[in-house]
């Protein structure tokens, strides 16, 4: 069975267990995968296909963009393109360009801007913030689905290497957000109230992150 969407065609794949509910996600490779009771019947799945047809566009669209995202190079929320020169001894930006003299130096380069630029902004909300709140420490780790993690015992704030890709705006949203769950760990309103006290535009920020 198949099923289009936009203009890609999409291979449907239906995994049937005894659970009471169906589930529906894609997969790489363009495959939407269903997983469903037993009794479901290609009719029905069919039906199911066209009923959530709204809910199976944003999914793909969202995929679209992370694609097209992740075949780019960006910067700080700005699109490069890597040149690699062997002859270099060291990483360059001139205007769009990175020079560099291979992968492995761009991906060291990067790391170091992600614990210099990381730490000082850090520092600054830290200082800027009227709470009380200890000084943590910065860990960095790339992750697939959390931007932020605050480890209230241990006084860490980890961040996510990927955030050095967007615009500045969204690690600061990050790190607020992450400092504010030293006052408030959970995601209460009074959480919330404070993010938006050093990061207005926070609702925007977070639907940029979400992709």
């Amino acid at each position: 069975m198949t099923y289009q969407l936009e203009d890609t065609i999409y291979t449907v794949e239906v995994e049937k267990k005894k659970n009471k509910n169906t589930y529906i996600r894609l997969k790489p490779g363009n495959v939407i995968f269903i997983t469903t009771n037993y009794l479901t019947t290609k009719h029905q799945i069919k039906k199911l296909l066209i009923e959530n047809h709204s809910a199976l566009l944003k999914m793909h669209q969202k995929v679209q963009r992370q694609v097209e995202k992740s075949n780019k190079f960006y910067y700080l929320g700005e699109v490069y393109d890597i040149i690699i020169v062997p002859t270099m001894k060291k990483v360059e930006v001139i205007e769009h360009n990175i020079y560099t003299p291979s992968e492995t130096a761009l991906e060291k380069w990067l790391l170091k801007r992600c614990k210099e630029l990381f730490q000082k902004r850090l520092e600054e909300f830290w200082n800027l913030m009227e709470e009380e709140i200890p000084f943590p420490k910065l860990r960095l780790r790339k992750m697939k689905t959390r931007w932020g993690v605050c480890n209230k015992k241990s006084k860490v704030v980890t961040l996510n290497t990927e955030l050095i890709r967007y615009d500045k705006q969204c690690l600061d949203y990050v790190i607020v957000h992450e400092l504010s769950h030293f006052v408030h760990f959970n995601h209460s309103k009074e959480f919330w109230n404070l993010v938006a006290k050093y990061c207005h535009n926070y609702k925007e920020i977070r639907k940029i992150l979400k992709g």
